[in-house]
């Protein structure tokens, strides 16, 4: 089981909770292609082959173009990728659990390298921003699609 830097400048942890079913949920985050159509910091986005460990995407945020590897799937539980950007290297863990009606998406990422070193606090800020709109977006999206 892949898990972040624990070590690393910059870790940060969010959950949030979606009414809507686990399959739709899982469903928008796994469709790497069409992040860009509901997570408005996504310019794009491009799944190679199959989702499934090993496999890259690439995609642009903030920016910033990104390949990213899948390391880890665990369908409608937990998906783990990472990779380096920029310098940074970024391990990201999302772990889905449904209770009812509802699903807890929990999300947690580490950044290490040296522009992380230089600059953490902004870069944690920076990272704790983008993924609490991530959150919000998939959470609006999921709760609207019928």
């Amino acid at each position: 089981m892949f898990t972040i830097d624990e070590t690393a400048p910059v870790v940060v942890r969010l959950s949030t909770t979606i009414d809507a079913p686990l399959e739709r949920v899982w469903a928008l985050h796994t469709d790497i292609d069409a992040w860009p159509s509901w997570n408005a910091d996504v310019d794009r986005a491009e799944l190679d082959g199959p989702l499934l460990p090993g496999n890259s995407f690439s995609w642009k945020t903030h920016g910033l173009d990104i390949t990213s590897t899948v390391r880890e799937i665990v369908p409608g539980e937990r998906l783990v990728w990472g990779g380096p950007a920029g310098g940074i290297e970024c391990v990201h863990v999302w772990t889905f659990g449904q209770t009812g009606g509802q699903v807890t998406v929990h999300t947690e990422e580490s950044w290490s390298g040296a522009p992380v070193d230089a600059a953490a606090t902004e870069l944690g800020q920076a990272l704790r921003e983008s993924l609490t709109a991530w959150l919000a977006a998939l959470k609006a999206r999921a709760e609207r699609t019928g």
